[in-house]
């Protein structure tokens, strides 16, 4: 009876000392896991001069392009590529470049700012957050991202071409929004008929070249 109560003691501490270092072993490899994420984490602040955004957006009789500027932006960059960020864009800073005539570029950028589109006086930026980022092939990866336009939030996919060299980082791509989805419908053949040459496709195009630099 007492050998038996002896074996049990024994068990029950062999048990618990197993499991004591069984908690032991995964607060130590939790701890190496976290500590190489902040080892290899860092962040890239948006150089805001050397950053370009060039729009696109055509119609059936033609297109328009222009230029906007970014408000702010920084990128998360573990085991050196980019695994997070954001990036603001000034709506107010968005200016035609097609057009010569001084008169219908004025016109054309007050629609543009009007409710019409963007509503520039109520929602002066833009924002996109990239939620993640994998690998297509040698430098190009894959993105996907939740931009907010007018207020309204929608996701985002896109390739980019990304080089980090020393402390700056660049990238480049093409993004293609449907403004369709943030309640941009103007002239949309989607949403009204009869339009005939007056119809403005629902898709446009935003070509980027970011900059940034380790802080």
């Amino acid at each position: 009876m007492r050998n038996d109560l002896l074996k049990s003691k024994l068990l029950i501490r062999r048990d618990s000392a197993f499991s004591s270092f069984v908690i032991t072993l995964k607060v130590i490899c939790l701890s190496v896991l976290l500590f190489n994420n902040t080892v290899h984490a860092a962040e890239y602040v948006l150089d805001k001069a050397a950053s370009k955004v060039k729009w696109e957006a055509k119609k059936v009789t033609g297109k328009h392009d222009g230029s906007i500027s970014f408000a702010n932006g920084s990128l998360t960059v573990s085991h050196n590529n980019i695994s997070g960020g954001s990036l603001e864009i000034d709506m107010k800073s968005m200016v035609d470049e097609d057009l010569t005539n001084s008169e219908m570029n004025k016109k054309l950028m007050g629609h543009l700012a009007s409710d019409d589109f963007f509503s520039i006086e109520k929602f002066p930026e833009s924002k996109m957050v990239i939620n993640k980022v994998t690998s297509v092939a040698g430098d190009e990866f894959h993105f996907l991202a939740d931009l907010t336009i007018k207020g309204i939030t929608n996701p985002v996919e896109f390739n980019a071409r990304i080089t980090i060299i020393g402390e700056k980082l660049m990238a480049e791509g093409i993004i293609i929004v449907n403004r369709t989805l943030y309640g941009i419908k103007f002239g949309s053949g989607s949403f009204f008929e009869g339009l005939g040459n007056k119809m403005i496709y629902d898709d446009f195009s935003l070509t980027f070249n970011v900059v940034a630099n380790k802080n």
